[in-house]
């Protein structure tokens, strides 16, 4: 690894016919997956359709991994990790998309995953941003993570739905979906876009979008919540069955 490169990360979308064994993956993989060479940090998740982005539109027929590796050649060794191995022998399907860090802020369960410089507990400078794309043309993701208070998950999710709706006619956008490492209070999206105008345009141009984030702060929607944009470097596979 070169001394401040930024990290590869993965995501990994996994279609399945059989929830119940996907189930005990989710439960079974966690630890054995973190033991892999050169992972800086790992989520197993389930996902939703980005129809509603609430517990609405759980999907237990796609699950996913989200890894964050030292660098390519780790995440392409990891790739015959056994839980990643087992994942992909059940699956129907699978999405692969690989990314490089282009810029984040927040804490995703206490650490900044995506930082230049990172030890077993996750970066250790979270504000270097040595390594990443200075710039970027090609197509980009976006991945928001948030765990919600108590006390202000109605008023959360009443404000999602026409954020959903904005996103599912937004030009340049490929691929949505919700992520989460629970179905309730830990919620998470991810997409990606044609470039980082399209995204850009969405996010701070779309009305229901834009009034929902003017409303965080004085909501106190997040407990903890996590923005981070990607330099998308290869996209393979499907998503329900279609290519992003």
């Amino acid at each position: 690894m070169t001394a401040g490169a930024a990290p590869t990360v993965e995501l990994r979308v996994w279609g399945v016919d059989r929830a119940l064994p996907a189930l005990r993956r989710m439960a079974s993989g966690r630890r054995s997956l973190r033991a892999a060479p050169g992972l800086r940090f790992a989520k197993l998740l389930g996902t939703g359709t980005a129809d509603t982005f609430t517990l609405s539109g759980a999907d237990l027929r796609h699950w996913a991994a989200l890894t964050v590796w030292d660098d390519e050649g780790s995440a392409l060794a990891g790739a015959d990790s056994p839980v990643l191995r087992r994942w992909q022998d059940s699956a129907t399907e699978e999405l692969r998309v690989v990314m490089r860090p282009i810029r984040s802020k927040g804490r995703w369960s206490k650490v900044d995953p995506f930082g230049a410089s990172a030890g077993p507990d996750g970066p250790a400078d979270a504000s270097s941003n040595a390594g990443r794309p200075a710039s970027w043309s090609g197509p980009v993701a976006a991945l928001t993570r948030a765990r919600l208070r108590p006390t202000t998950m109605a008023s959360f999710w009443r404000a999602v739905p026409p954020v959903a709706a904005e996103l599912g006619r937004s030009p340049g956008n490929r691929l949505a979906l919700g992520v989460g490492e629970l179905p309730v209070g830990v919620q998470g999206t991810f997409s990606v876009w044609d470039s980082a105008q399209h995204l850009t345009d969405f996010a701070y141009r779309s009305p229901a979008h834009l009034s929902a984030v003017r409303r965080t702060k004085p909501a106190r929607w997040y407990a903890e919540e996590l923005f981070t944009r990607f330099a998308v470097t290869d996209i393979s596979g499907t998503y329900q069955g279609k290519t992003a």
